[in-house]
């Protein structure tokens, strides 16, 4: 395969199926700001917890009427890397002749009520086949209407949550799968002491390191301290909060399959 066009990191998503309501609460409990709960047109619903770059979405189907199919043939917990596309016709041209052989791009929306007014948020997305990327759905998305997703009233979290920097590949064949990550991300892979590693033109670590099976095991999370998302998750029953150093802590919300790598931005 050949390189593609360097590309950002758009968001990642979290699978929560039919369990929604219990996602929702579980992080909002621990000082994220989520979106209202948004409904999309082909089938899923979500909320999502924004930084001025990539987001963390929460996706899942509603209890009646359509289903997204491809959310339930998905895995629960950490499941999708997005990458972000300003033109999902030019990105599927480009994927094409990169040998990746992408979905045609598909156009969906979702209403977003703004108060005075609803608006729909339009996307297109271009999917990757799954038998190239076995870890999650990987797919690219272009934001029609960019205004009506990062908004002021959504960036600040209680807990400081500022932004993502790490997302964690589990593969049986770490080399391979960097070098198909890369070809997508326009980058160059990198070996390091764990494994192999992508970083994307807004700096994000794609990490793959040797697991018995392909799947996304990790995220990490970037905090202006840990002092507040540390106390809530420490009265959250349904979670562990493990500190690791002294501006390090693991979270993981056992429910969802989730393990989050948290970091205090003072930690540099």
């Amino acid at each position: 395969m050949k390189k593609g066009a360097r590309a950002a990191v758009d968001h990642v998503v979290v699978n929560t199926l039919r369990d929604m309501e219990r996602a929702a609460a579980i992080f909002t409990t621990l000082g994220f700001t989520l979106t209202p709960l948004g409904r999309h047109s082909l089938g899923s619903i979500n909320h999502l917890m924004m930084t001025p770059g990539a987001y963390l979405e929460l996706v899942g189907v509603p209890t009646e009427g359509l289903q997204r199919q491809d959310v339930l043939n998905s895995p629960f917990g950490l499941n999708g890397l997005v990458f972000r596309s300003e033109d999902a016709d030019k990105t599927y041209a480009l994927l094409t002749k990169a040998g990746v052989t992408p979905s045609t791009p598909t156009a969906f929306s979702r209403p977003v009520n703004l108060g005075t007014q609803v608006a729909d948020a339009r996307f297109r997305t271009v999917r990757l086949p799954d038998d190239l990327f076995p870890a999650g759905r990987v797919y690219f998305c272009e934001h029609l209407t960019p205004q009506l997703v990062w908004r002021d009233e959504w960036m600040t979290h209680p807990n400081g949550f500022r932004q993502i920097e790490i997302i964690r590949v589990e593969s049986p064949s770490p080399e391979r799968d960097a070098a198909r990550y890369a070809v997508v991300a326009g980058q160059t892979p990198q070996q390091t002491s764990a494994g192999w590693q992508v970083t994307t033109i807004d700096k994000i670590r794609i990490e793959f390191v040797a697991g018995k099976t392909s799947r996304f095991s990790a995220l990490g999370l970037v905090f202006g301290a840990l002092d507040i998302i540390s106390a809530a998750a420490s009265a959250t029953p349904e979670v562990n909060w493990r500190l690791t150093e002294e501006n390090r802590a693991v979270l993981t919300i056992q429910s969802l399959g989730l393990c989050l790598e948290c970091r205090s931005a003072s930690d540099e």
